[in-house]
């Protein structure tokens, strides 16, 4: 859920995020009316667990190509510790955010508590993944081995919680919102790569017909554009649509 920096946007990149963010809203409608009320439409598995995947997925590739926009514009500007210290603090930034949405779910959700969830996987993988932001290449290596790793460690059980972040979590724990590092730091490193073909020094290298006028492709920048805001606000906010329509019920603790 990063966005493009700079003092030109790329409206593509904003309308694509914007994409994501209609098709997470979607997903989580369907998964509260799943979880939440009577619907059975099985939104854990089968096409709905595909559909998820697909938009955690286009989400961070989008972060990883953002960050390579960012720090190529930023790399001429900022001098010494100046831009590690930047993108630290990004980085702490959003994973603070994943934190209150920890407490949140702590308090009110205890049964799926959310201890490493997106915004806690981002946080983090902008701080690991910047050494490589110029390094293409190995961005895409370390990439493809952290996808890789993430198929055997994700069959690893503790019988403590302290290796969730890395993807190996207690058997029965249930949680609503889960990207570990492995694999999910691996999208966010292919997307660096790709920023890097698409985007080097933080500048558009192909052609594309300028659709940014057009109303929907102005309305899926600008949800791209507040991503951040959306997704902290989206959820709740669906719960009190499907509450007030009577789809859901929900009795909290």
């Amino acid at each position: 859920m990063m966005m493009a920096t700079g003092s030109q946007r790329f409206w593509e990149i904003d309308a694509v995020r914007g994409v994501a963010i209609v098709m997470m809203i979607l997903f989580h409608g369907v998964y509260d009316l799943d979880y939440f009320g009577s619907a059975g439409v099985g939104a854990s598995s089968g096409f709905w667990r595909s559909f998820a995947q697909a938009t955690a997925t286009l989400f961070l590739l989008l972060v990883g190509i953002s960050l390579t926009v960012s720090y190529g514009r930023a790399v001429h500007r900022l001098t010494g510790m100046e831009l590690p210290v930047k993108y630290l603090r990004r980085g702490a930034r959003i994973f603070l955010y994943g934190m209150v949405i920890t407490v949140v779910t702590w308090l009110f959700l205890p049964d799926g508590i959310i201890l490493f969830g997106v915004l806690h996987c981002i946080g983090v993988s902008i701080i690991l993944a910047y050494p490589v932001f110029r390094h293409r290449w190995l961005a895409l290596m370390a990439g493809v081995g952290c996808i890789a790793a993430g198929v055997p460690v994700s069959s690893v059980t503790a019988d403590t919680n302290l290796f969730i972040w890395l993807g190996i979590r207690t058997g029965e724990m249930y949680m609503f919102d889960y990207f570990p590092l492995l694999p999910w730091l691996g999208v966010v490193l292919v997307g660096v790569f790709l920023g890097n073909v698409l985007y080097p020094e933080g500048e558009r290298r192909f052609r594309l017909p300028d659709f940014s006028t057009r109303p929907m492709t102005g309305l899926l920048a600008w949800m791209g554009q507040h991503s951040l805001a959306i997704y902290l606000v989206h959820q709740p906010l669906l719960v009190i649509i499907l509450m007030a329509a009577g789809a859901i019920e929900i009795g909290l603790v």
